[in-house]
């Protein structure tokens, strides 16, 4: 019986493949990164869909189906930003202190400088948009969808530390998770970093300090 020849592997299109994802990713950085300038310098309102798609060189067309319009960019943005800096995201690298460190000091240390690695980057936007929902139910639901995904992520690491016996006696997960949440939002960034001065490092420190206080059990004389 004769053997028949394997069909050349094709290497190009896999190559090829990958190559539109990666120019894909960088126009979506690019477009990200455009309207987030955008945003921040002539407000939510004042920044069109129009607008970004010139700066960034795209048709208007290729943003709404990327991103459904300004609240989907402002998505995108508070995303990529949650991401922190790094190939790492925050996300994986505070998950994996969280579950492998014995110390839950260290732990909430480590919290309090994701938070200010991440709060420069996510709360300058979340606060402009906030203060446009008031008269945009669009982005209104976008914004408490992106506050719903923070307190389950907080309720996540509240779990954590409660399986591993480090939340203080008779505190519940619920509670725990309502602590972080708050001490984690852009309200009290806008207050100390933004309307105080503080720097992110001396943020990312009081939040350390105060989960602490208010999470784990009183140290012992």
């Amino acid at each position: 019986m004769e053997q028949k020849t394997p069909a050349p592997v094709n290497t190009r299109r896999r190559y090829d493949s990958s190559g539109r994802r990666e120019r894909a990713r960088q126009t979506r950085d690019q477009i990200t990164g455009i309207a987030k300038e955008m945003f921040l310098a002539d407000g939510y309102a004042g920044t069109t869909v129009a607008a970004i798609a010139a700066a960034a060189h795209v048709s208007v067309e290729t943003i709404y189906k990327g991103f459904g319009g300004k609240p989907g960019l402002v998505r995108a943005i508070i995303d990529k930003g949650l991401a922190g800096e790094g190939p790492v995201p925050a996300e994986q690298r505070s998950d994996h202190i969280r579950d492998t460190e014995p110390d839950p000091r260290k732990i909430l240390a480590a919290a309090g400088a994701f938070t200010a690695e991440i709060a420069p980057r996510v709360a300058p936007i979340f606060l402009l948009a906030r203060d446009a929902a008031v008269g945009d139910p669009e982005i209104a639901a976008t914004l408490e969808e992106i506050s719903a995904a923070r307190h389950e992520r907080m309720t996540v690491n509240a779990r954590g530390l409660a399986k591993a016996g480090h939340l203080r006696p008779g505190l519940p997960v619920e509670q725990a998770a309502d602590i972080a949440w708050a001490y984690s939002s852009p309200e009290l960034y806008e207050l100390l970093v933004l309307r105080r001065g503080w720097t992110p490092e001396q943020y990312g420190q009081f939040i350390a300090q105060a989960l602490t206080a208010a999470l784990l059990p009183a140290p012992r004389a």
